[in-house]
Parts: structure tokens; sequence; C-alpha cells
């Protein structure tokens, strides 16, 4: 009876042009990427609890504490003179980011596919899912190991499905 009664007076509809969780995670992540100081790669994570829950964030970047001015941001030369010696990809960070505990049974959704480091990082952590927005290194040999890993170890990742959505956010 409260429910027809509550009915009867609420005429206004609920918007239906809300976004969906994968558009709201995935969001976050490309979001997140965005901090990313890499003048070629902005990577983006965010991992979410299986109550859609955020749990952690994170970006590619310098560990904290590291001044970005002070550290290569270059693509070629030895380890220690290219950015490949110094940045953390954003889904180390974001695991390495959380302070609530366990992380088992959650899912990730990062804005590029996780390279093997992070694979390992990944799977340790006890993620069981990875949505992901970009596979542009596909086939290379630490692409093919991270799904190797992945199958191995029972961790679904699943290409993102873009609706051609734009958000747009005035900040």
């Amino acid at each position: 009876m409260r429910e027809t009664v509550f009915s009867e007076r609420n005429k206004m509809e609920k918007r239906k042009d809300y976004i969906s969780w994968d558009e709201y995670f995935m969001g976050v992540a490309h979001l997140s990427g965005m901090r990313s100081k890499d003048p070629n790669t902005q990577v983006g994570c965010c991992i979410v609890s299986p109550d859609h829950k955020i749990l952690s964030m994170g970006y590619n970047g310098l560990p904290v504490g590291l001044s970005d001015d002070a550290f290569p941001w270059d693509r070629e030369g030895e380890l220690d003179e290219s950015k490949y010696g110094y940045v953390a990809h954003s889904e180390l960070n974001a695991i390495l980011n959380y302070r609530g505990g366990s992380l088992e049974g959650t899912t990730m959704y990062v804005s590029l596919f996780p390279c093997n480091e992070c694979a390992k990082a990944i799977i340790q952590a006890g993620i069981r899912r990875v949505v992901y927005d970009d596979d542009k290194y596909s086939g290379t040999p630490a692409n093919r190991a991270s799904k190797k890993m992945f199958d191995a170890a029972g961790v679904e990742y699943i290409p993102y499905s873009r609706s051609g959505r734009e958000i747009r956010i005035r900040i």
C-alpha cells in the first residue's frame, strides 16, 4: 500500500542516461592516468571490490618522494638513463597504494593491458578480473607472458567495450 501511495505522488521517472559501472570505473582509470607526468604514455588504474566500491587507484609515475624533474623521461638509452629504470606502472602503484588489507577477488580496470611484471603483482594480490581498454602491445613477448600467467592463475582479462559515449567533466 505504501509503495502505491508513493508511486501516485511521485510522477517523475529516474534518469535513464546514467553511466554504467564499467564506464564509471574505466573513466576513473583514465582520469587517474591524467596525473602521470610521462610525456609519452599515461596509464591509469582503478581497483574495485565485488560490491562496486573503489579500493585504490594508481598511475604510471615515479615512487613517492622522487622529483619528477630529477629523473629521465626518455624512452631510449641504458636502464639508468631512461624512464624504464624508475617509473612504476599504474597497476603496481594501485596495488601498493591500497592500505585496507586483501585485494582477493577484486577487479582491476586499467587503460592499458598489464605488462608481465604487473601481471605477477596482480596475481599475487589476488585480483581475479582485469578489464583493460587498450592492448597496443598485443603479441609482444611481455604481453604473451602476461596472458599465459593470467590463464594459468585463472585471472579473467576482458577487453573494455566502449559505449561511444563522451563523458565531459568541467572542473
